[in-house]
């Protein structure tokens, strides 16, 4: 019975998911799904983002349990941001995401960021009508964490293992991090960024900005 009503729940969600899609490709909209586990700098990835001037013109969706602190820090850097408290719920899902779109200005935008709950489970689990999803892995969690979690970084396009500046004051091998992540996903790509020294975050923006005018292209082209 159990297994029925999660299908059922994945079902109706793959079916919002697939709306929300129809509204990004027609507003040529890049869609990254940016997801991790709590404090692993999620908010802070997205401010150094925001604040590099990728020429791109972003907006950004915030999903927490409670609260309006990352909204409220987002907002600052000028782009426009909508809040989503789940009051409880582990994850972003793609209703959450359908029912807040009017609120942004999606003609107006070339990449839009939705910031999920930090949980290094669930949101993997739940399309939300992204192009891609991207982790981020603070370095300080372990690196045991891709076998621990492997669909989060199986169904990642992007790996950033932030606060690399942390190294040399912690036990833990980031090669071991990347082997293990590689071997569940040979494709992943692995930024390594610190946001307090701005190592690697140039390489991230650059490989982004490639993505979103890519598929602006590819629109386009269709047009």
């Amino acid at each position: 019975m159990k297994v029925k009503v999660v299908t059922k729940i994945l079902e109706a969600n793959e079916r919002i998911a697939r709306e929300n899609r129809r509204l990004f490709d027609n507003a040529a909209l890049y869609v990254i799904n940016l997801m991790s586990g709590p404090g692993a700098g999620k908010t802070s990835i997205l401010e150094k983002t925001l604040a590099l001037g990728t020429g791109l013109r972003i907006g950004v969706i915030e999903g927490d349990i409670a609260g309006s602190d990352d909204a409220e820090r987002i907002e600052k850097h000028g782009a426009p941001v909508v809040q989503i408290n789940t009051g409880g719920a582990c994850h972003l899902d793609a209703n959450m995401i359908y029912e807040v779109l009017q609120d942004l200005p999606l003609q107006d935008l070339d990449l839009l960021v939705i910031e999920n709950v930090g949980n290094l489970v669930c949101p993997a689990e739940f399309k939300v009508g992204e192009d891609i999803k991207v982790m981020v892995l603070s370095i300080a969690e372990g690196h045991d964490k891709p076998l621990k979690y492997p669909l989060m970084f199986q169904e990642s396009a992007a790996l950033l293992l932030n606060k690399i500046d942390l190294a040399p004051y912690l036990d833990v091998d980031i090669n071991k991090i990347k082997k293990d992540a590689l071997s569940l996903n040979p494709d992943l790509k692995i930024f390594e960024v610190s946001c307090r020294t701005g190592e690697g975050l140039s390489a991230w923006t650059d490989w982004l900005k490639k993505k979103a005018l890519k598929n602006q292209k590819t629109a386009d082209d269709k047009d």
